[in-house]
């Protein structure tokens, strides 16, 4: 709709992931390099985490576009996978039949297309998007599929991309094998205030809009303030700044403008209203340091950086039920690891005894 008014010849703020607009941040030309490295090495793991919004997918997206003839590109995206579901589903994509066939059955089948792919002097590429969702279990499965291997080179190579929440799962201490199959791994962070300019720019040059700037410096730094450099968050934002301009026939934008659309963008995404409870308690006397100050009967929490915090019982309340939640958590899986560690074990000796047996 506002395409053509600004000059525009497609839209330069899509949700979806579009490796024709990639723009390489210092961390994201790092995160693609590991990966271009991790291609050159052909063995091992890359491993990309980075929050949500943050550029993963259009990481893997360009590099599928970019990928060389000799490399046959598989990619998924996991939800909880068992690690009889991850066989089925990588053995799938590679194009071998599934049907009626047992795990056993799906990973002969593999290993024979891995080396008729390797005779034909090509190799296989598996992404794994969202790997944070797979259980520890299951990355192993990934482990064990990388073992094989022809005139000792590998016949497969993995990238896992995930969240924050896959560092957590990949320190595990029953995780070392995995991690010594990492040859590099990077963490994408959100933009900072000068990269968020250069992206805006560039996507809005990408889609052809030529001149001046849209968005004078103030305008800028809302847009920053309000999105934290998240590129979804950005897209998200900027394509109603991009309609509101649009309708409101304005040709460049101001603070005052920006500020009007994360109104709008706020009341539509359920963002809390801020405002103090009334029957918000005072702060006892031994709480944590804290600025505050009184707006008739109302206490209003400020934090060093300025930034007011409203109904901050409510959240302190929340954050000590999650932190508890939290060390549950860690308390059941460092049980649940000691109980599969000495399964495992018990059935190692039995293994041992059995071959021992055997030989007699």
């Amino acid at each position: 709709m506002y395409e053509s008014y600004y000059g525009l010849n497609s839209k330069p703020f899509q949700l979806t992931p579009d490796p024709e607009f990639f723009f390489a941040s210092k961390l994201h030309k790092r995160a693609m390099s590991y990966l271009q490295y991790g291609l050159s090495q052909a063995e091992g793991f890359i491993v990309i985490t980075g929050d949500i919004g943050t550029g993963k997918t259009t990481i893997a997206n360009s590099l599928l576009n970019e990928i060389e003839a000799d490399i046959y590109a598989a990619q998924i995206v996991t939800p909880k996978l068992s690690p009889d579901e991850i066989v089925k589903m990588v053995a799938a994509k590679f194009g071998i039949d599934t049907t009626g066939k047992t795990k056993t059955d799906l990973l002969e089948a593999l290993q024979r297309f891995l080396e008729q792919l390797a005779a034909t002097g090509k190799r296989a590429l598996l992404l794994v998007d969202e790997a944070q969702n797979l259980p520890l279990e299951t990355i192993e499965e990934l482990r064990m599929l990388s073992n094989f291997q022809q005139n000792g080179k590998p016949l497969l190579q993995s990238f896992l991309l995930g969240q924050a929440e896959l560092q957590a799962i990949l320190r595990a201490p029953n995780m070392e094998q995995f991690r010594q199959r990492i040859v590099a791994s990077c963490h994408l962070a959100p933009l900072n205030y000068e990269e968020t300019c250069a992206y805006i720019n560039y996507r809005l040059e990408h889609a052809g809009r030529e001149g001046t700037s849209l968005f004078d410096e103030d305008a800028f730094k809302a847009i920053h303030k309000f999105t934290t450099g998240v590129p979804r968050k950005i897209n998200t934002l900027m394509d109603r700044v991009l309609l509101y301009g649009y309708l409101e026939e304005l040709k460049t934008f101001n603070k005052e403008d920006i500020d009007q659309v994360i109104e709008e963008v706020q009341a539509e995404m359920f963002v809390p209203e801020e405002e103090v409870s009334l029957s918000e308690p005072m702060p006892s006397s031994n709480a944590p340091t804290a600025n505050v100050h009184t707006n008739g009967e109302r206490p209003v929490h400020v934090t060093p950086n300025g930034n007011v915090v409203h109904e901050a019982q409510y959240y302190k309340e929340m954050l000590e039920e999650l932190v508890d939640a939290l060390d549950d958590a860690i308390k059941h899986k460092v049980k649940l690891t000691q109980y599969i560690d000495k399964l495992l074990k018990k059935k190692y000796q039995t293994y041992v005894r059995l071959k021992s047996d055997d030989g007699k």
